[in-house]
């Protein structure tokens, strides 16, 4: 199999294991993993997903450029050609569609936080799944590696890459990554923020499932909106983005058990239990006594409530 995918009390692990070939994104590795980001997406038990490769030179090394053995090179450029003007239904700049339509199948936007634990080189497509499909990342101190690796052959790349960086890092940081393409190491990432942790080798799995494990304590629809929000919506000047945020807030509070659990847990000053449950649409409220409507608006008003 081109992945190892398992599922653990909650967290779904997918593990590139093709590591005689760089972890790369071949045809069968880049079906395996679009197939367990749907499977971990629809799964509702699964709250959080870590991400690695096999070994500890590469997390991932690219795609496979090698075109099919009965494709000539003439041939390949005529195909390269016909997708930018007739691309497939059903893909997106020629990639299929998977979990996430706007993205592509094999990294895609998950509503559900994804932490890589990179164990080698991302280069390549190996740092665009980085960029697109993870919120967390943790890095091995001894080998992680990370490359853009594509503007020497020529290339601005097929993938998001490249707009990707550009919105996560400083301007200066991602044009020095884009513009001269060369390697940089764990510690540089973490200088420039792309990202979060560098640990010993050693450690990289056990840190990465230490914070999945918190994840998964904590409510699974308010985690995966809280995503969800700040991706689509994070760009949005604040006022709009904040007005997104109070209406997904009241959803969250009048349609879901966990909403009133995490209250009721706080004023009871125990640990909540959040099972991320849906709550049934309930009946018009009784009319109000002119004495219960006067209260409620002073209560109203006040904020205190």
């Amino acid at each position: 199999m081109p992945i190892e995918y398992e599922k653990r009390d909650g967290v779904a692990y997918i593990t590139l294991t093709n590591p005689g070939k760089a972890n790369i994104l071949d045809k069968p590795t880049s079906d395996a993993i679009s197939e367990a980001w749907i499977d971990l997406w629809e799964d509702r038990s699964i709250r959080c997903a870590i991400l690695t490769g096999k070994g500890d030179t590469h997390f991932c090394g690219g795609h496979n450029l090698a075109p099919r053995e009965n494709i000539t090179e003439e041939e390949r450029e005529y195909l390269r050609t016909q997708r930018i003007f007739w691309p497939l239904a059903g893909t997106v700049n020629g990639q299929k569609t998977g979990v996430d339509g706007r993205m592509g199948d094999h990294y895609p936007r998950v509503w559900k936080p994804v932490i890589a634990a990179v164990n080698g080189w991302a280069a390549g497509a190996g740092l665009y799944i980085l960029l697109a499909s993870t919120d967390i990342r943790i890095a091995s101190a001894e080998h992680a590696r990370f490359k853009f690796a594509l503007l020497t052959q020529g290339w601005l790349g097929h993938g998001p890459g490249a707009s990707l960086l550009a919105k996560q890092l400083r301007y200066i940081d991602a044009m020095k990554i884009l513009l001269t393409d060369e390697p940089f190491d764990a510690q540089e990432a973490l200088r420039i923020g792309l990202i979060n942790e560098v640990v010993p080798h050693a450690q990289l799995l056990e840190r990465a499932e230490k914070i999945a494990r918190h994840i998964c304590t904590l409510p699974p629809v308010a985690v995966r909106m809280m995503k969800e929000f700040l991706v689509r919506f994070g760009d949005l000047p604040t006022d709009q983005a904040w007005h997104v945020q109070n209406l997904i807030n009241s959803l969250l509070i009048q349609t879901t058990t966990d909403g009133e659990e995490g209250r009721q847990a706080f004023n009871a000053k125990r640990r909540p239990n959040f099972d991320g449950k849906l709550r049934k649409r309930g009946e018009a409220w009784p009319e109000l006594s002119e004495e219960d409507a006067k209260r409620l608006d002073e209560a109203y008003r006040s904020g205190e409530f």
